[in-house]
């Protein structure tokens, strides 16, 4: 594969540094570390074509992907012939290659949602605007951009004239109009199919693009080319797939926004009309491994968008190590380098019980010689699956040891975190009298609160004042003191009502803790101030429109909305609000691109939280490759130098880090070292906790693009699909004659890896030196 598709220099040092020696995909890849070496490794490659094409087109992807890709093309740039750029230089194949102008390409805008104004800061367009226009410096004269503002439409009306409720019917194309205004929308999706039809001439005129850059979905979709798309698609108005409209949702302020928005997306043939041009598609993180794998070991299909890159000679994938952990290159690669651990024998094993759909006693001899993986294990023999079984019984046995005389700390970046990853092993310890359990939240979440929900909340707190249903403001200290006490007793009285179902009166307490936030954030002096800054906001959130950054104060009431939700699961154990800790750290601010943490800001407040806590055990979402949601990677790296410094003051050696992933990542069991049963008792109380506490994710606005609902039913499904792949190897009966009720009772399983500081800091410590050099 090497042989007949050339690497540029650039490919040629990543490649070697990667230590990958055989491709054997439809189309070749580069693999590296992890996320932010995955945007340095695009801008290498990106600066590299540009020198040799200055007068090129170009189309670079939007959304939160390319981050590392735009930051590391701005550093290359800025310190191209100092000592640092010289360094990345040398040692990634720009050694000789001289600095890039960029002013004479042409861009090319690659998608749009339609309709939504140019002028929304959530726009594409102004995406590309602002970051590649302005922040590479761009020609906008020679820009070839979607703007929905300009699209022309019937009799010259705007979108907003033609559109009113934002909707696009595209089977007017089909049929005939039932009223004066759908004769109108129909004339304006002919023009606007027009007008995509011009657009896409447009690029071919100019040659075709020349270097395209883009993201992968869920689903697979390139640009907004989701499954299905013709391979010989051109630009186009149409619409989305479920997993694309969830991916949206956060660009457009939720799924009932993006689910009822169409796109305007160049085609699959689009792409790669120019046979000569650079075709790179860039994947992050385990979430995408099974559409990468896909993409490249199948055959040109629709199926698979993507592989519409086996046309271009120079079609690439650039990927981290997660995203390319299923392809058959990565598993022989996994197996057949390095020294045989016992970790391989466990998954090598495992992997066979899945493949030929046998419980593991029942696993023969003959049939571990005869599989490509399980024939290498050291000393094979009609021992070796026992021995596996015991070794995942052990870890169970782990996942069942009592813990007492324990400081615990559970953080997580983003409210629910802890729940969906932990929940029912922190049960266990909460039940252990001696344990002290402490619970922390880092950011303040409020980008996850949607506009809809608070206007409802305020709405309806508005009729309680009205009604006098809020006695506490009208004692004579509240609004100088007397809003700052007792909110156990909030979290009490909606617990309550949960209790008696009574959806009125949790919907008091709800507006209760809501009155409190509003007096501390905008330092509200008496009831008439109350009224007006309620209308206030509820006047500003209404003339937002939907995804629009919202102002600092209206952040933070959100965030104390989160923080509120976040309460109400742990009161459900008995915690007290003191006991939960709201840490708000600076970097989380709404915007695309969040900063990276800050030492002062965002480090030390978490190790004056370990200086007043003392935990013996701190609990973390771990995702080492910096792939997922941002403030998981960023939250990791700032809890990681919080351990270090505290490390320098404490003694931290008996100190326990437990990293969990959730809806997002997932360990294999063979990654883990403990295994925790979950029966249905545990299932009830995550889900029934998450659809009481959590209500402003109730109705999912921001879903998993694998299930359209609620992130508690997503972790009950990972939950029970990890106890049915553990079950193929250690066979029902292990669990339902266990000589522990706990293990019997048990209809789902958790993951998890149990370390030592210098464990911990080591898995977090390669991300820290692949962000530094930017710094």
């Amino acid at each position: 594969m090497l042989a007949n598709y050339p690497l540029s220099e650039v490919e040629k040092a990543f490649l070697k540094e990667s230590g990958v020696d055989k491709i054997s995909t439809l189309i070749p890849y580069l693999t590296v570390d992890n996320f932010p070496k995955l945007g340095l490794l695009t801008a290498c490659r990106f600066l590299e074509w540009v020198a040799a094409n200055p007068n090129g087109v170009i189309s670079l992807p939007t959304g939160k992907t390319p981050e590392f890709f735009i930051k590391w093309t701005q550093f290359l740039l800025t310190n191209w012939d100092n000592k640092k750029g010289k360094e990345v230089r040398s040692k990634y194949g720009l050694g000789d290659t001289p600095k890039p102008v960029l002013k004479d390409l042409t861009f090319v805008q690659i998608d749009e949602f339609y309709p939504i104004s140019s002028k929304q800061a959530n726009s594409f367009y102004d995406y590309v605007n602002k970051f590649y226009l302005e922040g590479f410096g761009l020609s906008k004269e020679k820009a070839i951009l979607i703007n929905s503002d300009e699209i022309p439409l019937a009799n010259g009306m705007s979108y907003s004239e033609v559109f009113p409720e934002l909707k696009v019917d595209l089977s007017l194309r089909f049929r005939e109009p039932k009223t004066p205004l759908e004769a109108l929308q129909q004339e304006s999706i002919y023009k606007i199919d027009q007008w995509c039809g011009e657009y896409e001439q447009r690029i071919r005129d100019a040659g075709g693009i020349g270097f395209f850059l883009g993201g992968i979905g869920p689903d697979g979709h390139i640009a907004f080319n989701t499954r299905g798309s013709h391979l010989y698609s051109v630009t186009r108005l149409t619409e989305t797939n479920f997993e694309t409209q969830a991916v949206a949702a956060g660009d457009l302020g939720g799924i009932e926004v993006s689910a009822n928005r169409l796109v305007i997306t160049i085609g699959l043939d689009t792409i790669v009309y120019n046979k000569d041009a650079v075709g790179i598609i860039i994947a992050a993180g385990e979430a995408k491994a099974q559409i990468v794998k896909d993409s490249l070991e199948t055959e040109m299909n629709n199926v698979y968008p993507a592989t519409v890159l086996q046309k271009l000679k120079n079609g690439r994938f650039y990927l981290t190590k997660g995203a390319a952990v299923r392809l058959t290159d990565s598993v022989d690669a996994y197996y057949e380098k390095g020294e045989w651990t016992w970790e391989k024998t466990e998954r090598s094993v495992m992997d066979l019980c899945k493949k030929l759909q046998k419980y593991g006693h029942r696993l023969k001899l003959s049939e571990l010689k005869a599989d490509k993986y399980t024939s290498m294990i050291p000393d094979l023999s009609e021992d070796t699956v026992n021995q596996v079984i015991a070794s995942i019984d052990a870890k169970i046995a782990r996942g069942l040891e009592r813990e007492t005389d324990e400081v615990l700390l559970h953080t997580g970046p983003h409210h629910d975190d802890i729940s969906l990853g932990i929940l029912p092993h922190i049960t266990k310890q909460l039940n252990e009298p001696s344990n002290e359990a402490h619970f922390s939240v880092l950011t303040s979440g409020f980008t996850a609160v949607t506009n809809t929900f608070v206007i409802d909340t305020l709405q309806h707190t508005k009729k309680l004042l009205d009604n006098g249903e809020i006695q506490m403001v009208h004692y004579e200290d509240f609004f100088k003191i007397g809003y700052s006490l007792k909110t156990d007793k909030d979290v009490y009285h909606y617990l309550t009502n949960v209790a008696s179902e009574n959806p009125e009166e949790r919907l008091r307490g709800l507006c209760h803790r809501v009155v409190r936030a509003l007096v501390i954030v905008f330092e509200i002096p008496n009831k008439t101030r109350l009224r007006e800054t309620i209308n206030d906001v509820i006047s500003i959130l209404k003339n937002s429109y939907d995804g629009e950054k919202n102002p600092a104060k209206i952040q933070k009431l959100k965030g104390m909305i989160r923080e509120f939700e976040e309460e109400l699961v742990w009161a459900h154990f008995g915690v007290q609000v003191k006991n939960v800790h709201h840490l708000r750290l600076g970097f989380y601010t709404g915007d695309i691109f969040t900063e990276q943490p800050d030492k002062d800001r965002d480090v030390e407040p978490i190790v004056d939280m370990f200086r007043k806590i003392k935990p013996t055990k701190i609990s973390l979402t771990l995702d080492p490759e910096g792939s997922g949601p941002d403030t998981h990677y960023k939250v990791l790296q700032a809890t990681a130098a919080a351990v270090k410094k505290w490390g320098e003051e404490h003694d931290t050696s008996e100190l326990r880090i437990i990293g969990y992933r959730n809806v997002w990542f997932k360990f294999q069991p063979y990654e883990a070292n403990v295994i925790v049963p979950v029966s249905l008792s545990d299932l009830s109380v995550m889900e029934d906790s998450f659809a009481n506490c959590y209500l402003s994710q109730v109705n999912a606005s921001f879903p998993s693009y694998s299930h359209n609902g609620k992130f508690s039913t997503v972790a009950k499904r990972t939950w029970v699909e990890q106890l049915n792949n553990v079950q193929l190897l250690l066979g029902k009966n292990f669990f339902y004659l266990h000589d522990r009720a706990d293990v019997r009772a048990s209809h789902g399983l958790i993951f998890f890896r149990d370390m030592n500081v210098e464990e911990f800091l080591a898995t977090a410590r390669e991300l820290e030196k692949s962000i530094e050099g930017m710094l």
